[in-house]
């Protein structure tokens, strides 16, 4: 397993799914490291340059969701509902890239 593929399983074994005001900070923090990690896969090769953008589509997804979990006019229910939406929409998203990137070899 390479490095990449190690932080991939790293941040994806880091994702919470109870909201609290830490876990949004973790959250956000694992998005962003995500993102840095979405933007070298797709600059190992031209496989990973054409099947990473669905991706980025995905975590902007996550982004709103987690975002609208933090509102405060929303009830503390729909708030753990947004927020287990969004980390769950998270560990989907990340578990097809796993799968997808393997140990970073792909080539057709």
């Amino acid at each position: 397993m390479n490095t990449t593929a190690i932080s991939l399983q790293s941040l994806f074994n880091r994702i919470p799914r109870r909201h609290s005001l830490e876990n949004v900070k973790e959250i956000y923090s694992i998005l962003t490291e995500y993102e840095d990690l979405l933007i070298t896969i797709e600059a190992v090769n031209s496989f990973y340059e054409k099947n990473i953008p669905i991706y980025f589509d995905e975590l902007e997804d996550v982004k709103a969701i987690i975002k609208r979990s933090t509102d405060n006019k929303a009830s503390k229910k729909m708030k753990d509902s947004l927020f287990d939406e969004g980390s769950g929409n998270l560990k989907d998203s990340m578990q097809k890239l796993m799968d997808i990137y393997g140990d970073g070899s792909q080539t057709a």
